[in-house]
């Protein structure tokens, strides 16, 4: 029996190389709050991007629901966390602290195992595909060319997804015109996906998508708000552009009720509960014949994603991406539009460098 001898959580705040903005929000820096959990002779670790607030909820409220008990036991460990949290409300920060927690235990059980956390979970196939995500509306046209031409020409990555909605939709041509530009781009055989972030009313969502058709657009993400699941679900009975939502989805029952409405789910790891909750809501995608597709945190959804049957593609956002290649060994290489966990790695095979100390806040 390997029990858990602490849990502790940090926050960093990385700024951006320059403002960056999308459909609905501009930031300046991106804040990664990273769990470890040590148990024994191995230390897990796992994160969520999320507010600072997040750390607080890990050691105050969540680490003495774990601490001292059996490694192994994750699920256990987990309805454990869920029990704790009852009265703080279970979507938003909370979730993303019992996320990065969750994701923290599986890397600790699986090294102490001797395993990937994809043999542990139990692998569905041995590679995933990605595509390359950016494309801010903030971008000028020469950077968003250049991101688009490095994705496809340089690197092979055949799929790739821009924002749009810019200014809460006020800017629909221009929206427009970068669908047009970037298709110019990468040519007629890679994929072009777009999200508008919920900037769009559904009457405008109806008439773009129509235009998106025009470009061979194959993904349509968020076009209205993610919590507006019948004008998710109007927008997908008049399309031929697949509609995907999902990103804020904090707990099962929101994406049992999303289901219905979109052609494919989206599941930010790092929000919606950790590993464990991810194998529950892809169930539920499964039963509904619907594709699951991995929102974010490109390194830490990738074993689950290989341990996912009814699994899409990883969405490789180039904020998360720069941080993750940065500050952790062990991040995975882009390059060809697929990625392997390695078999031979214990754990999801990733390490905090001690060079983003310098970034702590709080």
């Amino acid at each position: 029996m390997t029990t858990i001898d602490s849990v502790t959580a940090r926050a960093y705040r990385i700024p951006t190389p320059a403002p960056e903005s999308d459909g609905t929000l501009d930031w300046d820096a991106t804040t990664i709050v990273v769990v470890h959990v040590r148990a024994g002779d191995v230390t897990g670790v796992g994160w969520t991007y999320a507010d600072t607030a997040a750390a607080d909820v890990v050691t105050g409220v969540l680490a003495p629901a774990i601490q001292d008990r059996e490694v192994l036991d994750v699920p256990e460990r987990w309805t454990a966390m869920q029990h704790r949290i009852r009265n703080l409300g279970r979507p938003g920060i909370v979730s993303c602290a019992l996320s990065a927690v969750d994701i923290a235990l599986w890397d600790a059980a699986a090294r102490t195992a001797g395993l990937p956390v994809s043999r542990l979970l139990g692998r569905a196939r041995t590679e995933v595909a990605l595509y390359g995500s950016g494309g801010f509306t903030s971008q000028s046209r020469r950077q968003l060319e250049t991101q688009l031409d490095t994705w496809v020409h340089r690197q092979g990555i055949p799929r790739v997804k821009i924002k749009i909605g810019e200014a809460w939709g006020t800017e629909p041509e221009r929206d427009l015109a970068r669908v047009r530009a970037a298709r110019a781009v990468i040519g007629r055989d890679a994929e072009l996906y777009v999200d508008a972030n919920g900037g769009y009313s559904v009457g405008q969502a109806r008439r773009i998508a129509r235009r998106l058709e025009d470009c061979d657009v194959r993904w349509f993400e968020e076009p209205v708000s993610s919590d507006d699941l019948a004008g998710l679900a109007e927008l997908r009975a008049v399309t031929t552009v697949d509609i995907a939502a999902g990103e804020y989805g904090y707990d099962l029952p929101y994406f049992a009720r999303l289901v219905p409405a979109v052609d494919c789910v989206q599941v930010d790891v790092t929000r919606c509960g950790g590993y464990t909750e991810w194998r529950r809501i892809a169930a539920v995608a499964a039963a509904a014949n619907r594709e699951v597709s991995a929102h974010c945190a490109p390194n830490l959804s990738a074993h689950v994603a290989a341990a996912t049957p009814n699994f899409r593609h990883l969405e490789w956002f180039a904020d998360h991406d720069r941080i993750e290649s940065r500050f952790f060994d062990g991040a995975l290489d882009p390059a060809g539009g697929r990625v392997a966990p390695d078999p031979a790695v214990p754990g999801h095979g990733l390490t905090l460098r001690p060079d983003i100390e310098r970034f702590a806040v709080g």
